[in-house]
């Protein structure tokens, strides 16, 4: 059994980063709500992080550590 933070913290990472590549730029004529649930989807995975973090050994920080690079890095896109 692995630490349950941890698996969730990358699963929140992970579903903000595709949705990041998932979004259709054809798309941003139109009103909606997906820079709220952007913002929604990075609150969840930097709280996620920082839970994950606190509760994880030496291997699993050094991967949380790059998740969260990963998450900063899609912010920029």
């Amino acid at each position: 059994m692995g630490n349950q933070l941890f698996q969730s913290a990358r699963e929140a990472v992970k579903n903000v980063v595709k949705g990041k590549h998932d979004s259709a730029p054809e798309h941003n004529n139109k009103h909606d709500y997906s820079s709220e649930i952007d913002s929604n989807s990075m609150s969840v995975a930097k709280n996620a992080l920082s839970s994950a973090y606190a509760n994880s050994n030496d291997a699993e920080k050094a991967q949380l550590r790059d998740l969260q690079e990963e998450l900063f890095n899609s912010q920029d896109k």
